[in-house]
């Protein structure tokens, strides 16, 4: 089979139309599906149509792109308002044995030392801390404070332990 200047002036029309290779290959005759993919390859055609997958791919990102989106909203909402409120529970030390999901889970002191526990206070939903417990772990972007020493307490988190 070769390609004639007719064959070649019909697979550029068509394919510039939309028309898949198979359509393109029955319409012309004579010629396979690859054929028709090959030569439209070699004209430089293939960028100028997007097949159903590749559209369909495109839709899927899209979509999951949005929802990434949205659930970081979400989340950054969330921390907003607990940097707001003022209100936090007071301690319930537990040993491991007796965290359960809904506890926070913040350790407290060295596993080595013999009075080490974790916060015990309620969790928050989808976190494995409390709220005060949460603004440690969980710092916005572009509020991290550089802390050299280990036990030095970010001012931010300072003033909420202090209007507790």
């Amino acid at each position: 089979m070769s390609w004639t200047e007719e064959k070649v002036a019909k697979l550029k029309e068509l394919w510039g139309k939309g028309n898949t290779a198979s359509q393109i290959a029955e319409i012309i005759g004579g010629i396979s599906r690859n054929a028709v993919i090959g030569k439209a390859h070699r004209l430089n055609l293939s960028a100028k149509i997007k097949t159903r997958a590749a559209t369909s791919n495109e839709s899927f990102n899209n979509s999951v792109l949005d929802k990434n989106n949205k659930s970081k909203k979400g989340r950054r909402n969330k921390f907003k308002s607990l940097i707001i409120e003022k209100d936090f529970e007071p301690e319930n030390p537990k040993t491991l044995e007796e965290l359960d999901e809904n506890s926070c889970k913040w350790p407290i002191g060295h596993p080595d030392e013999k009075n080490f526990y974790f916060c015990g206070r309620s969790s928050l939903k989808d976190f494995s801390y409390c709220k005060l417990h949460l603004l440690y772990a969980y710092q916005p972007k572009g509020k991290k404070e550089d802390v050299t020493d280990k036990e030095e307490v970010p001012e931010f988190i300072e003033k909420k332990i202090k209007s507790a």
